[in-house]
């Protein structure tokens, strides 16, 4: 039988376009409040100097996140070639003497990029938050010590230079710089900072990111995400909530069931479904709620993640 009319509890997931100079954590926290919630989460942190998109959890739906950390991503970011920084980014200090890059041309960038391209093998920028001896590695080296983590592979399957532009008068941007305007498309746990670092050290005159906007996160683009401004003034973040039916649907095959069926997967239970064998299948009750991931095998479904529809108030 259906459920109740009981409230139901904030759950769904929610696309938030992460602006400059926040945290992913301070993201979360302005959603906590304006959601009246503690149960919020996020797939992939952003570091504050980024913008874009940052897909959220709220209640039941933050076990969906598990899922989405590992979507392959695209991004928009500026090269500065001609510099190298501590951080591999435009807040580090400035590292060694400053490199002449206008000389530099196209074929001899694109030749580089085509070595940073396809499966390659990455040393991630020694800020990052990769544990090291269970302390993060940004800590380790805020704190004095020299980090150089292990290399590990990933997949940049496009690298391509949007725009080629002389930063000359912007900020401080030194004489003899490059800027790259690039477009990035790559595995979870690629380091656009490390690509640049790379290209720059490649070519023999540093190089640096100094932005860097997420654009997509799997099937999800940063075009349908809310600004975090607008959440609690223009409108109330709830309004935004995608189902996480909705969303599981996309990353996975589904198959709706009856009442019955939803009772015993509810409970556990292993239930016959007509669908193909998967290592996860999102089942949906009839009232379009998710009701569990499961695996399929032989026509018969394990639930590996529940999603337990919370309520508040008194069922009548």
């Amino acid at each position: 039988m259906p459920a109740s009319d009981a409230t139901t509890a904030p759950t769904g997931i929610v696309l938030v376009d992460k602006p400059e100079g926040i945290t992913s954590h301070g993201v979360v926290s302005r959603l906590r409040r304006a959601l009246g919630t503690r149960k919020v989460g996020h797939a992939g942190t952003l570091d504050p100097m980024a913008t874009g998109l940052l897909v959220a959890g709220v209640g039941p739906s933050t076990r969906l996140l598990t899922y989405l950390v590992g979507l392959d991503k695209q991004y928009e970011a500026t090269i500065r070639l001609g510099r190298a920084t501590a951080t591999d980014d435009r807040e580090g200090e400035p590292l060694g003497e400053q490199g002449d890059a206008s000389g530099i041309d196209d074929d001899a960038i694109a030749a580089v990029i085509a070595t940073l391209s396809g499966v390659i093998q990455q040393r991630p920028s020694s800020v990052s938050a990769i544990k090291v001896d269970g302390q993060r590695s940004y800590a380790r080296v805020r704190a004095g010590e020299e980090v150089e983590l292990p290399a590990r592979e990933v997949t940049v399957s496009e690298f391509d230079v949007l725009e080629r532009r002389d930063p000359a008068g912007e900020g401080d941007a030194p004489r003899g710089s490059v800027d790259l305007d690039v477009r990035v498309t790559c595995s979870s746990g690629t380091y656009i900072r490390a690509l640049a670092r790379d290209l720059g050290e490649a070519l023999g005159v540093g190089g640096h990111l100094t932005a860097l906007r997420r654009t997509r996160v799997g099937p999800f683009h940063v075009d349908a995400a809310v600004e975090l401004d607008a959440l609690g003034e223009d409108e109330h973040p709830g309004s935004r909530l995608l189902a996480a039916s909705a969303v599981a649907s996309k990353l996975f095959p589904s198959v709706a069931l009856d009442w019955d069926q939803s009772r015993d997967i509810g409970h556990g239970k292993r239930i016959r479904v007509d669908a193909e064998d998967a290592p996860l299948v999102a089942v949906v009750a009839p009232d379009s709620s998710l009701l569990a991931l499961v695996e399929v095998r032989r026509s018969q479904a394990r639930v590996i993640t529940g999603f337990p529809q919370e309520k508040t108030g008194t069922a009548p």
